[in-house]
């Protein structure tokens, strides 16, 4: 008998418990278990592969696999919609957070591409519409899980100071 034990760690669920297996000598078998995300936070899930010996008085033995992290941004790549589909999708959604902005970032296009970069969203806005000082920028992201589930951004900040390059971003 062999069996594959699963732990989660975070924001994960085991859905259902791999069922023990037997296998013969230089057997093999696939096992399959799905797992629930609950949340955008990171998990782990640890794992041990117990088995019995034929004709030994032991307990069980036991080998402990390598952890296996689990990152939502893994599973998200940008996305492509029109203006008109971004808005219908926006105005769809039930519920929305305003963010304040805490960052070093002294550049407003720097930190939309920081902001892109780091949440695998595409900025939506053409370029001509962001270039240019001004002092403030406006921009729509959009991305898509491997799910099916979209995401949807806009992003409104301004210098504090619009006249002096080194003035911090809130927005």
């Amino acid at each position: 008998n062999v069996s594959l034990e699963l732990a989660t760690v975070g924001d994960l669920k085991l859905v259902d418990k791999p069922t023990p297996v037997t296998l013969a000598p230089n057997d093999f078998s696939n096992i399959k278990a799905t797992v629930k995300v609950a949340s955008t936070e990171n998990g782990v899930i640890f794992s041990t592969i117990s088995y019995d010996v034929r004709g030994s008085t032991s307990d069980r033995n036991c080998v402990y696999l390598q952890d296996i992290k689990i990152d939502i941004m893994d599973y998200i790549v940008p996305g492509n919609i029109t203006d008109i589909e971004f808005r219908q999708m926006w105005s769809d959604f039930e519920w929305e957070n305003k963010v304040n902005v805490m960052t070093p970032i002294r550049d407003l296009r720097e930190f939309l591409n920081h902001l892109s970069t780091s949440t695998n969203m595409k900025v939506l806005t053409g370029d001509a519409a962001i270039e240019g000082e001004c002092g403030f920028l406006a921009a729509n992201l959009c991305a898509h899980s491997i799910f099916g589930e979209d995401a949807l951004a806009n992003v409104s900040v301004e210098k504090a100071l619009p006249m002096d390059d080194s003035s911090p971003i809130v927005g």
